[in-house]
């Protein structure tokens, strides 16, 4: 890693602490995340010498781990044959250590953490990054603080006291951030996850172990035309473009895939659209894991340039994707449900076609997961 630079207007920086994005956008109202910039891209997906197996392409190449990663690319055969592609297949990220996407962003983030003598990790979570970082942290020796709802379903609840992490409730998000901003301000903890108004999604080194995915499925041969991911801030969409982007550029892949936000309501639908980047959505949803009310510019970025979309999915409709893919052994929450019901609807409109390959992206499993929405 040779430095950091801002998504939005290409402002570079040395590396350093930045849980609020680019100073230099923020201050004309156009709130961006920053990137981790590396002094060459490498030449292959894998590094000798590296701890972690895609470490040359992450900020940290050695740091603290519980084996995450390396999650199957599973072939669906009968679903694509009823949806009508040539090929689909579902990347289950609830293989992870504790069960989500979110163990890749804790490894790299507290990785940080710990290079830069940090002693309290602190997070605003609906679930799964908060049973995720409570998990790291307990490996690691730290204190975790998490920002949540009083309403937080019970296993999540079970979990975090189990790892001995301090759970403070709310009843709003935007009080969920303002604790997150005092305790980073205050008293000098690590951010895990974002705490601006405007949001610009979570810290830098967390992001990036997200790009993992991104060499995996190049590692395994499993590059789609399309790939669907449930989206909240975008943090996993970022990470997964900005890994396919470079590895488009370092000539490892033939093509970049189509990103799809999948979204609980329209969101980055009616940003792209028109509506302001740093206006306020609105809407009720059962799938906690990717509600929330803001829109960054990763994730209208990561979706402009891969050539992809926003896909708005009711609970209704996830709960039936989710259904599904239990018909296929597959148990996963409500939210990565909804990316069946999306590709459904993007084939319905003919933004896939039957000749292409679809990837579905599945966060988390669903054994926490509590909805229980009619089909």
């Amino acid at each position: 890693m040779h430095g950091l630079r801002c998504i939005g207007c290409g402002e570079a920086y040395p590396v350093q602490e930045m849980p609020t994005g680019c100073p230099r956008c923020a201050d004309i109202g156009t709130p961006a995340s920053v990137e981790a910039t590396f002094r060459e891209l490498p030449t292959s997906l894998l590094s000798a010498s590296s701890g972690y197996k895609f470490g040359a392409w992450l900020p940290y190449t050695h740091g603290l781990t519980l084996n995450e990663g390396n999650t199957p690319c599973l072939d669906l055969p009968r679903l694509a044959a009823e949806v009508g592609i040539r090929q689909l297949t579902a990347k289950h990220e609830g293989m992870n250590p504790t069960g989500s996407h979110k163990d890749r962003m804790s490894a790299q983030g507290i990785s940080r953490a710990l290079d830069i003598g940090a002693r309290t990790i602190v997070l605003a979570s609906s679930g799964n990054a908060a049973v995720s970082a409570a998990a790291y942290c307990a490996v690691a020796g730290l204190r975790c603080e998490v920002a949540t709802y009083g309403h937080m379903p019970e296993p999540y609840a079970r979990a975090l006291h189990r790892f001995g992490t301090k759970r403070v409730t709310f009843k709003r998000s935007l009080d969920r951030w303002s604790y997150v901003r005092q305790q980073v301000e205050r008293e000098g903890a690590f951010a895990l996850t974002n705490y601006c108004v405007p949001a610009v999604g979570s810290p830098v080194f967390g992001v990036e172990g997200y790009r993992a995915v991104a060499l995996e499925l190049a590692a395994d041969g499993c590059l789609p035309d399309h790939i669907l991911v449930p989206t909240s801030r975008g943090d996993l969409l970022w990470g997964l473009y900005s890994g396919l982007r470079d590895l488009l550029a370092a000539g490892l892949i033939p093509h970049m895939p189509r990103l799809w936000a999948i979204e609980p309501f329209p969101r980055l639908s009616r940003v792209l659209a028109g509506a302001s980047l740093q206006a306020e959505f609105e809407g009720q949803t059962a799938q906690f894991s990717i509600a929330g009310s803001t829109v960054t510019l990763q994730q209208k970025l990561a979706v402009e340039m891969s050539g992809g979309g926003a896909v708005a999915t009711s609970d209704a409709e996830a709960t039936r994707g989710a259904v599904q893919l239990a018909g296929q052994g597959l148990w996963v929450e409500l939210c990565a449900g909804a990316c069946l019901a999306a590709l459904r609807s993007l084939c319905d409109r003919g933004q896939i076609l039957p000749s292409e390959h679809a990837l579905l992206l599945l966060t988390a499993k669903g054994d926490r997961d509590t909805f229980d929405v009619a089909c």
